[in-house]
Parts: C-alpha cells; structure tokens; sequence
C-alpha cells in the first residue's frame, strides 16, 4: 500500500463506506459513524452507535451477555465478507481479523493485520 495520503483517505473511505452498507444490508440498520485508519500493515475500523432496536431494549433490560455474544457472533460469521471487502480495496491481502464491541459506550472495532507489502518497505522504526 503506498504511503501517498491521497490514496490511503480514498481508501479508508473506501472501506468505511462497504463495510457500512454490509452491516445495513446483513443487520437492518449500519452504523451511525465509521472512521477507518490505516497503517503500514493494518486497517482498524471504529463503528460508533450500531445497535438495533431490539439490541439496546435487551441493553438496557440486563442482557449485556445476550447482546455481546449476539454481535461477536455476527462479525464472525461477517469475517469471510468483511475481510474480501478490505483486500479488494486495498489490494493487500488480509492475515488476521480481529473483532470486538462495547456496549456502553456502543462502539465496534474491526482490525484488519495486513501480510507484508513486497512492494513498499515498511517505514523506517516500524517491524
């Protein structure tokens, strides 16, 4: 992945844009907000204020467990989809995907490990 920042925003839009309409079109309803960053060998997604309706009824009933293990539950079975959308963005492939959720606040994490770029060396002071 180059390192040119008009590219890398494109791209962090890019990525923000797909994996918010894969959550509409899989969960009913996408997040509020997604910011995505990248770095040299990884793309982090934070997903603010995604839960449905059902979701913060169960939240504010108790039912954290019900609620967490519902979504983590989701974004493994989102991964294959997820992980396809950010290599074909990008152009690098996916090694390792990484999910979790809060539920107060209602924030999302999706980290994308990228493998090594062959054809961009990694920054001087990064492994």
């Amino acid at each position: 992945m180059s390192s040119n920042n008009g590219n890398n925003t494109r791209s962090a839009q890019a990525i923000s844009n797909a994996i918010t309409k894969l959550q509409h079109d899989r969960y009913g309803r996408g997040p509020e907000s997604v910011r995505t960053v990248l770095g040299y060998d990884h793309v982090i997604c934070f997903l603010e204020n995604s839960f449905i309706p059902v979701e913060r009824t169960l939240i504010d009933a108790g039912e954290l467990t019900a609620v967490r293990e519902t979504r983590l539950a989701f974004q493994r079975a989102m991964e294959e989809r997820f992980v396809g959308t950010v290599e074909a963005i990008i152009d690098r492939k996916v090694r390792a995907f990484l999910s979790t959720v809060t539920l107060n606040p209602d924030i999302s994490v999706e980290v994308f490990v990228l493998e090594p770029d062959a054809t961009d060396a990694a920054p001087a002071g990064l492994a």
